[in-house]
Parts: C-alpha cells; sequence; structure tokens
C-alpha cells in the first residue's frame, strides 16, 4: 500500500475528529477540557467544507456564514456528507487563534495568531527586537500546534476506548436533534 492509498483510507479519522470536535465543544457551551491543560474555547465559525464521495463522484457543500446559520452543516452531517475543512476559534488563557482546519492531511490554513505587543511595534526596530517577534510569533504557532494535538489526543483516547459508542450516540443524537429544529 502507498502513501496515498493509505491516506485515503485513514482520512475519515480527520473527518471524524473534526465532527466530534463540534459537537464536543457545543456539549458544554464553546469550552473543551483537556485533562491537565484546562478548559479551552473553541468555536466553529463562519465556514465548513463537507464532503461525500470520491474522486469525480464526489459532492462538496459549502456552509458559510454566522455559528447560528451552520444548521445546513449539521444537516449535512444527517445525510452522509463528512466534515472536510472548518474555520475554528481557539482561545487559551488570553490568547486567541483563528485557524481553518483540514481534516484528511490535518492542514492548518489561514492561520490568525494572537495579536501581541510586538504585533504594533515598528517595522524599523532594532534586530535584537525583530528576532524577539519572529520567536514570539514561532511560540504562538507551536502553541496552537500543541492545543490541536492535545484536542486530537483526547478525540483518540475516547476513540479507543469503551465509552465510544456512548459518545458515537450522543453525536448521532445531537445531529438529528439540530435537523428536528429546523
Amino acid at each position: 500500500m502507498d502513501l496515498v492509498d493509505l491516506i485515503t483510507e485513514k482520512r475519515f479519522f480527520g473527518q471524524e475528529f473534526l465532527t466530534w470536535l463540534w459537537w464536543k465543544s457545543e456539549e458544554r457551551g464553546g469550552s473543551v477540557e483537556i485533562p491537565g491543560v484546562g478548559d479551552i474555547a473553541v468555536v466553529f465559525e463562519k465556514h465548513m467544507l463537507l464532503e461525500i464521495g470520491e474522486a469525480e463522484y464526489s459532492e462538496r457543500l459549502v456552509c458559510s456564514g454566522l455559528q447560528t446559520e451552520l444548521r445546513e452543516a449539521r444537516t449535512g452531517l444527517r445525510t452522509g456528507k463528512k466534515l472536510e475543512q472548518a474555520r475554528i476559534h481557539i482561545v487559551k488563557g488570553e490568547y486567541e487563534w483563528n485557524v481553518t482546519l483540514g481534516a484528511s492531511l490535518f492542514e492548518y490554513r489561514s492561520v490568525r495568531p494572537p495579536k501581541t505587543a510586538a504585533s504594533s511595534a515598528d517595522q524599523t526596530a532594532p534586530p535584537e527586537e525583530t528576532e524577539g517577534m519572529i520567536l514570539e510569533k514561532i511560540f504562538l504557532f507551536e502553541e496552537l500546534v500543541r492545543i490541536i494535538d492535545d484536542l486530537f489526543r483526547l478525540y483518540l483516547e475516547v476513540r479507543a476506548g469503551s465509552e465510544w459508542p456512548t459518545e458515537l450516540s450522543q453525536i448521532r443524537h445531537w445531529v438529528e436533534k439540530a435537523d428536528a429544529k429546523m
């Protein structure tokens, strides 16, 4: 089995993770608890891409708008579409990120890191300050990757654990409940 086949075969993990994370964030009003880290605010917003099928037989549904308008995306889940991409707002402590996460390849797109004092600093700063600003941006990107990794690790622990059937049932109920409100 070559790498492309392996990616194609396992892409459902990223899609399932995004769906689980969306449900998990709504379960507690936009907050997900990561053991050992604490509560992280996770809000799905404005843009989602859902897919069904493969290659020339694929169908895509792009949902955009306010969070309350993402009912269409949940209806897409109900009809068998898989969440392939989502715009997510993440808050940890005083830091806020916006990122579009691609499910199949776990791609980070359109990352908007937190604003910092260095963000608005003069571009004619001495080299030491410029280096500090670059290191701060690297730290903030690494922190985002750590948060997403922690969330994925939490998902994998649940997915591989004995509580997965119960959690899956709750996710299915969440999807069906959204459709009943329409």
